[in-house]
């Protein structure tokens, strides 16, 4: 039986084989001559001789003349629109051979076509200009770059002499670092966007962990005046030894950029063959957590420090050695308030009887602003605070607890993901995934006073296509936003768009093209003909330029 196997086999295959030979000629006899998409309809004889706009960059209202074949047919049926919005067609100068239409008032960068009888026919690029420019002198060029992963930049701190730092998970900037001297998570930028180390010496910069910094707080004022704290995840700053933890997720910086640190003599030393380690060399900031910290803020000789985590750390310097180091651990969730030697305030979010903070978020906390009195406002995906009912948004006490003197009423009806508060308009603006707030319909962004109610003459549109993850707002009162959505009411906004303080676009300022990325911080200076504004995240495109995670933008007055 074993033996006919195999020629059983060569039977079915020789079957197969007739059979398929069968087909192909059956398919020979008939010929290959039916067209899979019959029935379409026929495309019409239309179509763009021009390939370019002239002049290169137009402006909202002008008029424009582009060379097309074929219009005359359908002169009295067809339609022209200019990155989604309709233009007005100039009918005493269109022709079968000339189009002339004026560049819609709310038109932004991106293709112009022709639709007829239920077909369209692109033309040329539509280079909108207006009040709003990516700054031609900004020097970055490579920005911020990460030979082993992301290279965003997460925030940006103005400095009195009008440069910047910036950090985030970049190790390299501009491509000056090296192997051995890598860029680690924050850098100096001129005003100008130039990489440069005048005054600081970072070194290596962060280090072990994620190796990256979240936030950047000077110290204004007081007996720490003109330091910094650095909040984010890393265990080391300018380490030879990254392995060794010295930090948790939190440090001082001096002045010029080098670890605020202490030398320590007779540290306990079990390898005493090993005499370098009868030393040791620790941060005078002597205050981490256990998690990553999103922001950090100074206020009256304390440092608040908000993110993921659950304990708050400090080194017990008699009985750490030099290879290993003992904590006292203070359950503290989400929130701590030290002092500046790093030392806990247990005045701040913490229960003394039960020696540990109250429950806190029942989500992750976001974002956080504080305001000029010191409150902290913080928001993100919780519904509950400390166990009292606070959808996305809440105003802390100087305590800890919850301030209901806040005035967001049922809050948002889903995740705020960016929160920031505008000194000049004194008005606070959110952003999100929320289509309501305190009652009021609000897709993704909405408008607050100081106090947390409503401003009620904002009245933004639907945004769709993705959501609004970046929200600020300038001293004039218009705000930007960028995310991943495509459009805001009826109007093509391909993830950013600026609008004024009531929630319309913002006439003139909204003709750039298409934003891809992440904005997570911005920067305004005032100019003699407008503002700049510096944006910082994991910016991958705007307008056709390659920022490289930062871009500066010129507003016009």
């Amino acid at each position: 039986m074993l033996t006919n196997i195999p020629y059983k086999f060569k039977q079915l295959l020789l079957g197969a084989i007739c059979l398929t030979t069968f087909f192909v000629s059956c398919t020979k006899e008939r010929g290959l001559t039916e067209d899979p998409y019959a029935g379409g309809k026929k495309p019409l004889d239309l179509s763009f001789v021009s390939k370019t706009i002239d002049p290169d960059v137009v402006n909202p209202g002008d008029v424009v003349t582009v060379k097309v074949k074929g219009l005359n047919k359908y002169i009295n049926d067809f339609k022209v629109y200019v990155n989604e919005i309709e233009a007005e067609v100039v009918t005493a100068s269109t022709n079968d051979t000339t189009l002339t239409f004026k560049v819609p008032a709310k038109a932004s960068t991106g293709s112009m076509w022709i639709t007829a009888q239920g077909q369209s026919f692109f033309g040329p690029t539509v280079k909108v200009g207006g009040k709003l420019s990516v700054d031609a002198g900004w020097k970055v060029i490579n920005g911020a770059t990460n030979t082993t992963g992301a290279s965003t930049v997460f925030d940006i701190e103005g400095l009195p002499g009008g440069n910047f730092l910036v950090g985030g998970a970049f190790n390299d900037f501009e491509l000056k670092g090296t192997e051995k001297l890598p860029i680690g998570g924050i850098a100096q930028i001129a005003g100008d966007g130039t990489y440069t180390t005048s005054g600081f010496s970072f070194g290596k910069g962060a280090g072990g962990a994620g190796k990256l910094v979240y936030s950047i707080t000077r110290i204004a004022t007081g007996s720490q005046a003109g330091k910094f704290i650095i909040g984010g995840s890393f265990t080391s700053f300018n380490s030879t030894r990254p392995n060794r933890q010295t930090l948790n997720n939190v440090a001082r910086l001096n002045s010029n950029g080098s670890l605020d640190s202490l030398i320590l003599r007779d540290v306990i030393n079990p390898k005493p063959q090993e005499t370098y380690k009868n030393g040791d060399t620790v941060s005078a900031f002597n205050a981490g957590v256990d998690g990553m910290v999103r922001k950090t803020f100074v206020f009256n000789e304390q440092v608040y420090l908000v993110g993921n985590f659950t304990n708050y750390k400090r080194m017990y310097l008699p009985n750490s050695s030099y290879d290993e180091k003992v904590y006292d651990l203070t359950r503290m969730r989400q929130m701590v308030r030290v002092n500046m030697d790093g030392t806990m305030d247990s005045t701040f979010h913490y229960n003394k009887s039960t020696r540990q903070s109250a429950i806190g978020a029942n989500g992750v906390i976001l974002d956080a602003m504080m305001q000029t009195d010191g409150k902290l406002i913080l928001v993100g995906t919780f519904t509950t605070f400390n166990g009292v009912q606070a959808n996305h948004i809440v105003r802390i006490n100087f305590d800890g607890t919850v301030d209901n003197s806040f005035n967001v009423g049922s809050g948002a009806n889903s995740d705020i993901i960016s929160i920031r508060y505008n000194a000049t308009t004194n008005k606070i603006v959110v952003g999100g995934t929320f289509t309501s707030f305190n009652g009021k319909a609000a897709s993704g962004i909405n408008l607050l006073n100081a106090d947390g109610s409503n401003v009620t003459t904002f009245n933004g549109q639907t945004i769709t296509g993705g959501i609004a993850s970046f929200v600020g707002q300038l001293n004039n009162g218009k705000i930007i936003v960028s995310g991943s959505f495509n459009k805001y009411g009826d109007y093509l906004r391909q993830g950013f768009m600026v609008l004024e303080a009531n929630g319309q676009l913002a006439v003139g300022y909204n003709n750039t093209g298409g934003f891809q990325g992440t904005i997570y911080d911005m920067v305004e200076t005032t100019t003699s003909t407008g503002t700049q504004v510096i944006l910082v995240g994991d910016i991958l495109r705007f307008n056709g330029t390659l920022p490289h995670n930062l871009l500066r933008l010129n507003f016009a007055n």
